[in-house]
């Protein structure tokens, strides 16, 4: 029998997000989901509006919806970019950058503890990305999604005898809308990523929710502090063939 739990998804409403919201609905698990606009109809689960760059609004919304339900997981998916060279790099974008991806990150980990603590059993998953590894114009993105994967080790160090485990996905480039918009096919910006891949194509969202999935569920209860690349051998090199 399956145990039904209950997830937090920050950034839920659109790409790798919303395809983890319909696969964990699917499977018959509770699914809350944050974004800023919360007007789809055909969310799987319950989606509440919040701009997660607002601290005070995040810390409110955080703590109401822990007094509203009992979070067995939380994914923290929300992530803001904006890219800058060195040499042009404006440091109220890269704390606007690190804002959101990192607060909030906070913010609903320390919001949905206390449940998985009481119960003895929790997921955190963070979202970082392949970006980790370097990628020109991304100094404050990649650094965001690096702290992360420290939030990650560190986290499951503190909590490995709670029933808590903590992990992170870093995924490479993945077909979005958002992606297709800025790449349509055949264009030069989408030639240009997909040199990078081995496996010579992009993610699809269900394939990255799918290995998140699993990070969620009952059967990974022995993997904590571990950072999972989900890029088509992008982070290994590229094929010398």
């Amino acid at each position: 029998m399956t145990t039904t739990r209950t997830y937090l998804i920050t950034g839920a409403s659109k790409g790798i997000g919303r395809a983890l919201s319909q696969r964990l609905a699917a499977a018959g698990h509770g699914v809350v989901g944050i974004a800023r606009r919360a007007d789809d109809r055909d969310f799987p689960g319950t989606l509440v509006s919040a701009d997660l760059s607002d601290r005070q609004q995040a810390d409110a919304v955080f703590a109401d919806l822990a007094r509203r339900f009992r979070f067995d997981g939380v994914v923290n998916n929300v992530g803001l970019v904006r890219p800058q060279p060195l040499g042009e790099i404006d440091l109220d974008s890269f704390d606007a950058v690190m804002g959101v991806n990192l607060h909030s990150a906070i913010q609903a980990t320390q919001a949905v503890l206390p449940n998985m603590r009481e119960q003895g059993w929790g997921r955190v998953l963070n979202v970082s990305s392949l970006t980790v590894l370097g990628m020109p114009g991304r100094t404050a993105y990649a650094s965001a999604k690096a702290a992360l994967v420290n939030f990650t080790r560190t986290w499951a160090l503190e909590l490995a005898r709670t029933g808590i485990t903590v992990n992170a996905v870093a995924p490479g480039t993945t077909e979005t809308e958002l992606f297709r918009e800025n790449n349509p096919p055949g264009s030069e910006g989408e030639a240009r990523y997909l040199a990078s891949v081995p496996m010579d194509r992009f993610g699809k969202p269900d394939e990255i929710a799918a290995a998140m999935a699993f990070l969620l569920g009952e059967h990974s209860g022995y993997i904590t502090g571990q950072t999972l690349f989900i890029d088509g051998g992008a982070s290994v090199g590229r094929a010398a063939f």
